[in-house]
């Protein structure tokens, strides 16, 4: 089997050495200039750019209709393959990729998948596994609340790490000291439910200790963002 991967961002670079690491053929390729010399043999073609470039890059790929076309976008539909791409489907890889830090264990990344036919399917569910075990179909709603829960997990939770990294500027407490806390806390939910594992202030309902903190912030945003999360937590 042989698989075209188009892009070079970071979920195409771990895709790439995920697949190469199962002795799988795969290449990065992406030109801006146009895909007009991509490799026409492939079994694969497997899209991982923006999802704002994605539509364009599709219409420019033209090769021999045998061949398996996937995106791998948490948002988009499978629409955006026209009747020139037959066979195609969504490998959707749930899971935070960089460039600068290669996912060694692919295994333990869910994959979410979905074809048009039931013969695509299988041909997208097979691509899966030589990925990971951890195969399951979504439909395009379930992946669009998938990918939002996603951001809410991932996203948001990183964006918080850098406000305590930068409340931590001007003190001598480096923000490694906080790495056990932040591991602790992940650990308890693979156990516990997000809503048994919430400790602090706020779901104490412990006033004084807000008050305080929230005259120790700087930021009007920082303090803002601190009582609405605040008040969400203790209504929970």
């Amino acid at each position: 089997m042989r698989i075209i991967i188009i892009g070079t961002g970071n979920v195409a670079c771990n895709l790439e050495a995920a697949f190469l690491r199962n002795n799988i053929n795969a290449q990065m390729v992406y030109s801006r200039s146009g895909l007009e010399d991509i490799p026409q043999n492939a079994d694969v073609y497997i899209y991982a750019v923006r999802d704002e470039a994605l539509q364009t890059v599709i219409d420019q790929v033209h090769v021999h209709t045998r061949a398996i076309h996937v995106h791998t976008s948490g948002s988009m539909p499978i629409s955006v393959f026209g009747p020139d791409k037959p066979h195609c489907g969504i490998l959707y890889p749930f899971q935070s990729f960089s460039k600068s830090h290669i996912l060694e264990d692919f295994t333990k990344v869910p994959v979410f998948i979905e074809a048009k036919g039931i013969d695509d399917v299988s041909a997208v569910y097979t691509l899966a596994l030589s990925l990971t075990p951890l195969v399951y179909e979504a439909s395009q709603s379930d992946r669009e609340r998938l990918h939002v829960a996603g951001v809410f997990a991932n996203n948001f939770t990183n964006y918080m790490y850098s406000v305590a990294q930068e409340l931590l500027k001007g003190t001598s407490i480096p923000f490694t000291a906080l790495l056990p806390l932040i591991d602790e806390t992940a650990a308890k939910v693979h156990t516990l439910s997000p809503k048994d594992a919430q400790t602090g202030p706020a779901v104490r309902d412990d006033k004084n200790v807000m008050k305080h903190q929230l005259e120790l912030l700087q930021n009007e945003k920082h303090k803002e963002l601190y009582k609405l999360v605040s008040e969400l937590i203790n209504a929970s």
